[in-house]
């Protein structure tokens, strides 16, 4: 029997991340370009300096309503048909709201580009604020916040950020409000908020995809170049504190049947020199399946069906300050809370005593920048990276560089930066569940002082 030959691989090629050229209309707004040959579908993010913190006092929320209706209806296009037109286009555009600022997404093919950026500058330019679409924008979102509250993992994350924060911050708070504040937004919010942040000189466009045979300058002139506004100073950065004290906050849910657990502070964010290293020790932690902390947790004592650590940028400052999120993440069942907390402190007290291994950081490099190229085989990876890049005030080449420190990253390095991340005593853990059966385990371990709060 004859058999088709066994296909063969072909030669590796070298890969690193794509670098965008960098321009200035003139209005003000900086356009990053990137030509990805193939992308047929052109991803384009625009960045506007319109942060949560800049939200008025008492209206914590009325940034994300502003982002939501920034697609609901323009002076030329009332709502419905503003909706028609991206559709005819084949285009999808979205936005939402973060501590860094509003991020405004379009996706569309490349034969549509011109029209599709023609509706993407309107929306950005005249958005109609109608008072009828913010009010139903404001209900779904009212309604939205108890479904949020039932869940545990978001449930977590909102005490999380209240214990480690200043309540006069902005990141100790909902990124999306609460039903006290949204219910008092109205359209004229909206617009003040708006009309205070949203302006070209001080936004930034991302544009990825096949521009092959498209005069872009042209595009961008009749599109996003009629967008005009005052110029202004980016807005200041504000310096992140926290208490990073040794305790823990228990959630009460009665009767719950899995405890979610929350443990964090905060660290380093991508500006600091430590990050490569950080993000390595991290994902050798609890980044994959076969991390320590899923290793011990999942594999031997089948507490979980997995637990992940991690890193989260919050807030990054021009002059290179900033500061991330450090956090492990996940559920166990109720009987079982106390003894998975013993273990995972056992986790993080061995790995200070005896440092992780050289195979476990082959693994975790290998991870980390051999599937690279896969994940940003799509334009819209590649847009919102450099989207991400923008925010946190990072040259263009970050992500190449960063792709290159990991792969210099020794064992040992890795390792004090994780252990630097995670210090045991300086830990503080929320944890969602039935304190009844939960809260005199966790109490004997000895990990800080326990509190209980209504869930």
């Amino acid at each position: 029997m004859d058999f088709h030959p066994q296909p063969t691989p072909g030669t590796a090629r070298p890969w690193a991340f794509p670098a965008p050229e960098r321009g200035t209309l003139d209005n003000g707004l900086t356009v990053l370009r990137c030509h990805r040959p193939g992308q047929q579908v052109v991803a384009v993010e625009v960045c506007l300096d319109a942060p949560l913190e800049a939200e008025p006092e008492g209206l914590d929320g009325v940034a994300t309503i502003m982002a939501r209706a920034l697609s609901e209806g323009t002076d030329k296009h009332p709502a419905e048909e503003f909706a028609a037109e991206l559709e005819r286009c084949g285009a999808t555009l979205d936005a939402h709201a973060d501590h860094p600022g509003v991020r405004v997404s379009l996706e569309v093919p490349v034969s549509r580009l011109p029209k599709a950026l023609g509706l993407l500058a309107e929306a950005l330019r005249a958005p109609a604020f109608e008072p009828d679409e913010v009010e139903r924008l404001v209900r779904n979102r009212l309604d939205e916040i108890p479904h949020e509250t039932a869940n545990p993992g978001r449930r977590a994350a909102k005490q999380l950020a209240k214990e480690l924060f200043p309540s006069s911050l902005r990141v100790s708070r909902p990124r999306q409000g609460t039903e006290e504040t949204v219910a008092r937004i109205d359209a004229a919010a909206v617009r003040a908020f708006f009309e205070a942040h949203v302006r070209p000189a001080t936004a930034t466009a991302v544009i990825v995809g096949d521009l092959t045979g498209v005069d872009l300058d042209a595009v961008l002139g009749d599109s996003l170049g009629t967008w005009t506004g005052d110029k202004a100073d980016p807005r200041p950065v504000p310096a992140v504190t926290a208490d990073d004290t040794g305790r823990v906050v228990i959630v009460d849910r009665p009767g719950a049947v899995q405890t979610q657990l929350l443990i964090g502070r905060i660290g380093a964010d991508r500006h600091d020199r430590v990050w490569p290293a950080q993000v390595l020790g991290t994902y050798c932690l609890g980044g994959t399946l076969t991390s320590r902390l899923d290793r011990v947790l999942r594999e031997e004592k089948g507490y979980t069906y997995g637990v992940r650590a991690f890193g989260q940028v919050l807030l990054s400052a021009p002059d290179g300050s900033g500061a991330a999120m450090l956090a492990i993440s996940g559920s166990v069942d109720t009987p079982n809370t106390g003894p998975a907390l013993e273990d995972l402190w056992k986790v993080l007290r061995t790995l200070a005593a005896e440092g992780l291994t050289d195979a476990e950081r082959d693994v975790a490099v290998q991870n980390l920048v051999g599937v690279a190229p896969l994940k940003y085989e799509t334009a819209a990876s590649v847009a919102a990276t450099l989207a991400d890049q923008v925010e946190q005030h990072l040259p263009d080449d970050y992500q190449a560089q960063l792709y290159v420190r990991l792969a210099e990253t020794g064992t040992v390095e890795a390792t004090a930066a994780v252990v630097g991340a995670f210090p045991v005593d300086r830990l503080v853990t929320v944890l969602v569940g039935d304190a009844s059966q939960i809260e005199e385990p966790v109490k004997a371990l000895g990990i800080g002082e326990v509190a209980v709060v209504s869930g």
